[in-house]
């Protein structure tokens, strides 16, 4: 049966039920269940509730059609829904080979009429493969297992997704995993080339394929099918109906647009203290210098162990005259021994296991960021001993939830099963503080997180890419993971300069690979070093604070001489490019523009911007093309057709449309200002 109810399409047939409506312009928003009703979460998941735009709805017999906008949804006699853009043009639509359904659809609607005048995607299609494109498979006493499917378009290239550890910026082709882990953040948004987004709005564990014979989508345990999609001209405007759709990020405050000093880990105050003080004593441009984990005397104390931290109040003063704003880690992880372990269990805010014993980390228990109450409890605790000594940004880690071991079926949250909505923990992370912050009057939040899931940005979320290699090609999986991630819609984003895991300072092939990467950060969105830096500094104790160890000196000036200067010279770059940047974070606030962005969305008519992948705009004006290989002092660059583009440090004016090979020796990294933008790069 199909019938309208107000803006919605609704088709019941058998045990299942469709509704498709419009959610924002030129956008709709499709559920499928085969439950007796239409579920509803506990929590907000990506989607804000939408203005409430006017749908052409039509209904012939079985088959129906549905108009927002640029976007239509066609919904056949045999149940396949199809989308097309306003010229008509197919965009999506389901990959549907059922010989029941199709006949069904035949006998009951078009017996006796003519199909020849249909278009192909309105024909009953007989296949005997009796594949659905929306499959649910019980799970005995639960759930659904959940298949949703597409047909695939070989040509079409799509970005996004989040943030993969590999080198590829067109994912078309690939098998992406719909979890987090460290290093691995799945932000479920994904960009065509063919003129579309599409949300799949569901934080169940599950995976994707992209394959060039069918899109399949899976989710481990749901009992819904949701999702979003949009049609529009240009990647910019598929974007902003994403960011209006799913929220944007608050303005970045002027100190987080410089330069963030970090190390695995300062081990008193007065350590990190004496960095501040140098990089002052320097002349060198700092704005944030952070205190790494271990800070505490037990995990889930969530404050400063007094032994190695005395005044934390005057450290946070002092450093505040020196302009410089401290950023603190969080664990989300509880010992036994930590003073709040006890109540919190008996609340109930805790993640538990199925199986076995809940302790899933470094011996300890993982806060549960799904539970409201968890959420405002260990707000209360960074308040009481963090927020009201004037630290005002946070470094929430472990926001996957990090596990020892990586098995989605043992976890189980307040809002149900790791394997059902795990996906959605790094958005509730971020929205526990963000909302603690908001209500003690801070503005332009922004928190430091390893992870995010879609609509973590409009909590303020910054994202880095996790515990990662030290090497030249670590540096290329973080290129096309930030990019992609700005595509999926979390603008801020920033990596460990130079690698985690590793990496000794007195190492020349080492300093080559952070000079080349502390380039490349002076031009993404949080310019921040940091690492575990070798070899390795001894604990000062076996006991609160004292028993972790620490890496090797991490500052611009443990490098040696000649990366000391590279350092110094792109500090100073990026403390003037500033007011520029400000105009970037602006965008990102009030539209969803990625701040570093694919050749394609600057330049979407140009064929070749869509095949670059080691080259990006930073906004509008600037082309960076950083070198991402060991020796190689020149690169060829593509100048997109449809601008002329002067190279920042010659003056060279050149024609777009073509590729050119430039020199780039150890201290410089490739740029090109865009139609003679004056920028001041020299």
């Amino acid at each position: 049966m199909l019938r309208k109810e107000g803006n919605r399409l609704i088709r019941e047939f058998d045990s299942e039920q469709i509704w498709i409506e419009p959610w924002g312009a030129n956008s709709l928003r499709v559920r499928v269940t085969q439950a007796r009703t239409m579920p509803m979460p506990d929590e907000e998941w990506a989607l804000l509730p939408p203005a409430a735009p006017g749908a052409a709805i039509t209904i012939d017999g079985g088959e129906a059609t549905i108009t927002n906008g640029k976007i239509s949804a066609s919904l056949t006699a045999a149940g396949k829904i199809v989308f097309l853009n306003q010229h008509g043009e197919v965009l999506l639509e389901e990959y549907h080979r059922n010989r029941r359904a199709a006949m069904e659809a035949f006998n009951s609607t078009i017996a006796g009429k003519s199909t020849e005048t249909k278009p192909d995607y309105l024909r009953a299609f007989v296949s005997a493969l009796e594949v659905d494109a929306r499959e649910f498979s019980p799970i005995l006493g639960g759930d659904y297992e959940l298949t949703a499917r597409f047909e695939s378009n070989p040509g079409e290239k799509l970005f996004g997704m989040g943030q993969y550890q590999q080198p590829h910026l067109n994912i078309k082709g690939c098998t992406l995993e719909l979890a987090h882990r460290n290093s691995q953040a799945s932000v479920p948004f994904v960009l065509s080339s063919l003129g579309y987004g599409f949300l799949w709005h569901n934080p169940a564990i599950g995976k994707v394929t992209f394959g060039t014979n069918v899109t399949e989508w899976y989710a481990q345990s749901t009992d819904i099918l949701d999702y979003w999609i949009s049609a529009g001209d240009t990647p910019a405007e598929i974007e902003e109906a994403y960011a209006r759709a799913t929220g944007t990020v608050p303005m970045m405050p002027d100190y987080a647009m410089g330069f963030w000093q970090c190390k695995l880990r300062y081990r008193t105050q007065e350590e990190l203290l004496a960095v501040a003080r140098e990089y002052k004593r320097r002349g060198l441009p700092i704005s944030v210098i952070v205190a790494d984990f271990f800070h505490w005397p037990n995990q889930g104390d969530w404050k400063f162990d007094a032994e190695y931290w005395p005044d934390p109040k005057a450290m946070v003063n002092e450093l505040k005259e020196m302009g410089i704003e401290l950023m603190v880690s969080i664990w989300p992880t509880v010992e036994e021994s930590s003073e709040n372990y006890q109540e919190m269990v008996e609340k109930g805010y805790l993640i538990r296991a199925d199986r076995g014993n809940r302790m899933m980390l470094s011996e300890a228990a993982l806060y549960d960021a799904t539970h409201p109450g968890a959420r405002a409890y260990v707000w209360s605790k960074a308040r009481r001993n963090y927020y009201a000594d004037g630290i005002k940004i946070f470094w929430l880690d472990e926001a996957e939830p990090e596990y020892s071991h990586y098995h989605f079926d043992l976890y189980r949250y307040h809002l149900g099963p790791d394997v059902r909505i795990g996906n959605i923990y790094p958005a509730l992370y971020a929205r526990g503080f963000y909302e603690g912050m908001s209500e003690a009057g801070q503005e332009n939040v922004i928190n430091l997180l390893r992870c995010a899931w879609a609509g973590s940005q409009r909590y303020g979320a910054l994202v880095w890419s996790g515990d990662i290699d030290t090497t030249f090609r670590s540096m290329r999986n973080q290129f096309a993971a930030g990019l992609n991630m700005g595509l999926a819609g979390i603008p801020w984003w920033t990596t460990d300069i130079g690698g985690f895991h590793g990496g000794n300072p007195d190492d020349p092939a080492y300093r080559e690979v952070l000079a080349r990467w502390f380039q490349w950060g002076a031009f993404c969105p949080v310019f921040r070093l940091h690492g575990l830096r070798e070899p390795f500094k001894a604990p000062l104790s076996d006991h609160g604070g004292g028993k972790m160890l620490s890496g090797a000196d991490n500052e611009v000036w443990s490098y040696g001489e000649e990366v000391y200067e590279i350092c110094s010279r792109y500090m100073s770059l990026r403390e003037r490019m500033k007011p520029y940047i400000a105009t970037l974070m602006e965008a990102a606030h009030k539209h969803g523009t990625p701040v570093m962005r694919a050749l394609f969305y600057e330049f979407p008519t140009d064929p070749m911007a869509w095949e670059v992948s080691d080259q990006y705009l930073f906004g509008p004006d600037l082309l960076v093309a950083p070198v991402m290989e060991a020796g190689v002092t020149q690169r060829p660059i593509y100048l997109p057709a449809g601008a002329q583009w002067t190279n920042a440090w010659s003056g060279e004016v050149l024609a777009g449309g073509q590729t050119v090979t430039v020199d780039a020796p150890l201290q410089t990294i490739p740029l090109f200002l865009r139609d003679g933008a004056t920028l001041p790069i020299r």
